[in-house]
């Protein structure tokens, strides 16, 4: 059994017991969470259902396990014979969350 779930702008692939990062969630470690927007599910019998853009009454439930951090990355600008050189960077906080059970 799987689904695929949309958070925070992108789209996973879940399946019970599986552990997924997504972008910066506020959230204690051992709370809820809920991920709403479910677009499609498979079920064990291999039954598919699509939503139209999201299942009706399709939740998928998780536990926070907590937060992880992205690697580093650097972002250099250059502009050739002018002189001008720019380094930035960031490193992006991931929530990771367990997923419990599938409802449908």
């Amino acid at each position: 059994m799987y689904a695929i779930v949309q958070a925070r702008g992108r789209q996973l692939k879940v399946t019970p017991g599986a552990v997924v990062e997504i972008d910066g969630v506020p959230g204690e470690k051992g709370s809820e969470f809920q991920f709403e927007q479910v677009l499609l599910v498979e079920k064990d019998a291999g039954d598919i259902v699509a939503g139209a853009p999201f299942v009706a009454n399709a939740k998928v439930l998780g536990v926070v396990d907590g937060e992880a951090r992205g690697p580093k990355i650097r972002v250099f600008k250059k502009k050739r014979r002018k002189g001008m050189r720019r380094t930035k960077g960031h490193r992006s906080t991931y929530t990771q969350i367990r997923v419990k059970e599938i409802l449908v």
